[in-house]
């Protein structure tokens, strides 16, 4: 039998997004009268600092009450706990019904890719899929070959983006005058 104050993870989930939309934006006293302060939270510290006794109309104090269920405490929003991975044998201890795998930003393409292949057998959900499939496709375009080779690459106007300079007709050169030195006339 379960305990009546108990929670549900997805009922955790929930209230926490709620104090998340409630919880203000705690910004450093007077971090808006001087541009010198920047808005970093800061305790005021004070004798008679109105934000440390909590004066109505000053902004609101970092306090516990505004924190998160303790069950949803480091949960990914998706309800599963993120796991950091460098290496696919790391995927051997993660159970996927209740983890989640992210790469970690340091691994290389190539091991990125054997993570990726591991973790779809095994049915492990990765977070930053997205980042890594980037990388992947990057990595295939680089292989097709460089954009020198292709016919897209003879069909753009070669320099920098400037208009190509328009051939003069024979009446434009006829009235053009020739240079002369300074000392010439």
């Amino acid at each position: 039998m379960t305990e009546p104050n108990a929670f549900s993870t997805e009922k955790a989930l929930k209230l926490r997004e709620l104090a998340k939309r409630k919880k203000p934006k705690f910004v450093r006293q007077e971090s808006w009268k001087y541009v010198r302060l920047k808005e970093n939270w800061r305790n005021p510290q004070g004798l008679d600092n109105k934000m440390r006794m909590r004066v109505k109309g000053w902004p609101p104090k970092v306090s516990i009450g505004y924190r998160g269920p303790r069950i949803a405490r480091g949960l990914h929003p998706s309800g599963c706990t993120e796991i950091l991975v460098y290496t696919p044998e790391q995927l051997k201890n993660i159970d996927p019904k209740t983890q989640s795998a992210r790469i970690a930003h340091t691994v290389g393409k190539r091991k990125k890719m054997q993570i990726l292949s591991e973790a779809r057998k095994k049915g492990i959900r990765v977070l930053n899929l997205k980042e890594a499939s980037l990388q992947a496709k990057g990595r295939v375009k680089e292989k097709e070959g460089s954009p020198e080779d292709t016919e897209e690459a003879e069909q753009k106007p070669e320099g920098t983006g400037k208009p190509p300079k328009r051939e003069k007709t024979e009446q434009e050169e006829k009235n053009k005058k020739p240079r002369t030195k300074v000392g010439e006339q």
